[in-house]
């Protein structure tokens, strides 16, 4: 059992039959009144999103979900194909059931692919990944503010900021919790 207290993102527990996922969460004490924890979860059967507030004390079932690793093989339309490295059977994951992070990742990438009694409902990506930078504009010298960055297009098609000195054909290291670049591979 879990308390609404314990809650982290990426947590999961059984709440009314369903199996719901923490998206984001915050503790609040009021300057009046009990506290409580406002959280945004997501049934991980179905996808919905609901926002919903609970005492810190109330008790769940944790829900223990599957993640595998599974190596990124290619994707065909609306499907996206992933193997399982011990058995080497294939599984098609569709579009709907990926994160906005999954951008980031490349075939023969390993990744963790997430299900509930067999329902996959999600694929978590590596934390840090390298690419390399397709396209980007030439930093000029003495164009040199604090913080100063540019947009860069990376291998996999994502766009994300990089400071002025980094330059095409670059390989950068990024995180995908946080779509930031960390710093030169």
């Amino acid at each position: 059992m879990i308390t609404a207290g314990d809650f982290r993102n990426g947590m999961t527990f059984e709440e009314d039959g369903n199996v719901m996922q923490v998206i984001e969460f915050q503790h609040v004490k009021p300057g009046k009144g009990a506290a409580f924890v406002r959280t945004k979860t997501r049934n991980v059967i179905t996808g919905a999103v609901v926002e919903k507030s609970y005492n810190p004390t109330a008790k769940f079932a944790q829900a223990f979900v599957e993640r595998k690793d599974m190596e990124y093989s290619y994707n065909d339309g609306d499907l996206y194909y992933f193997m399982d490295t011990e058995t080497y059977e294939q599984v098609p994951i569709n579009a709907s059931e990926l994160d906005d992070n999954f951008k980031f990742v490349k075939e023969n990438m390993i990744c963790k692919v997430l299900s509930y009694k067999g329902k996959v409902f999600g694929v978590e990506p590596p934390y840090f990944v390298d690419l390399k930078v397709t396209q980007t504009d030439p930093g000029f010298k003495g164009d040199t503010a604090t913080n100063a960055t540019k947009p860069a297009v990376l291998e996999t098609g994502a766009e994300i900021k990089v400071p002025l000195f980094i330059n095409e054909g670059d390989v950068i290291r990024i995180d995908t919790r946080t779509g930031e670049y960390m710093e030169r591979a």
